[in-house]
């Protein structure tokens, strides 16, 4: 099978096991113009690996470790799928392992949504020879976010985000429908290890709330789930 970016369409396999974290990857790296699978853990992946060739893999050190080898083309593996790496430590011992491991690039967990489109898109670059589409732009109903130039559009109105904003953003519209919790929330955009106010998370939904003019009373957006968290909201377009 043919794996020239130029040649078929962009493929990546992302093996994640936390769901919310999972599918901000998948939508971020919807700029790039790829098809995206997913996996839990090593075993799922190993599955998917056996009848679909990506051209890029995204893979969670703590749980995708193991699939290393057969991405690299030993025991098994026909050919070396490049790695960006996940890790939630970002010191400097646990990303030289990674590399000596084999992987091409190492991202640490929490992560904005444009570093990890500009790793992902110079990997695919260096390992393919050419360069990725690249769709600075996507449409979520009638939201346009533009992740080059940091901002959403609404109805031709612009608004610009910070980049903790956009990543929540990007976090709450890639789990669509679905409830995020507050932990979760903090465990994708502050890290587990951070020692948060108790009303962090309210404060920022709240400051993305103002910008999107969206009144919590009648959500268009971003909907309020007591006692649970927050639900981006789909709208008939999306």
């Amino acid at each position: 099978m043919g794996r020239s970016p130029s040649s078929v369409p962009l493929r990546v396999l992302v093996v994640e096991d936390q769901r919310p974290l999972a599918e901000v990857v998948k939508l971020t790296l919807n700029h790039g113009v790829f098809a995206a699978r997913d996996a839990v853990d090593s075993a799922a992946a190993a599955t998917v690996l056996s009848d679909w060739s990506p051209h890029l893999a995204v893979i969670d050190m703590d749980i995708g470790a193991a699939l290393l080898p057969r991405l690299a083309g030993i025991g098994g593996g026909a050919t070396r799928i490049p790695v960006l790496a996940l890790t939630r430590r970002g010191d400097l011992r646990t990303k030289l392992a990674a590399f000596e491991r084999g992987v091409d690039d190492v991202v640490t967990v929490p992560f904005s949504p444009e570093e990890l489109l500009a790793r992902a898109l110079a990997i695919v670059r260096r390992a393919h020879g050419t360069a990725a589409p690249f769709a600075p732009a996507i449409r979520l109903g009638e939201l346009e976010i533009d992740i080059l130039n940091r901002c959403v559009r609404v109805g031709g109105h612009e608004l610009h985000l910070t980049s903790l904003e956009q990543s929540l953003l990007y976090l709450l519209a890639a789990n669509a429908g679905r409830v995020v919790t507050r932990d979760e929330i903090l465990d994708a955009l502050w890290g587990v290890d951070y020692a948060a106010e108790s009303n962090v998370v309210d404060r920022h939904v709240r400051g993305l709330r103002a910008k999107l003019q969206n009144d919590w009373h009648k959500p268009r957006y971003i909907a309020t789930v007591p006692g649970k968290g927050y639900r981006f909201v789909p709208t008939a377009a999306d």
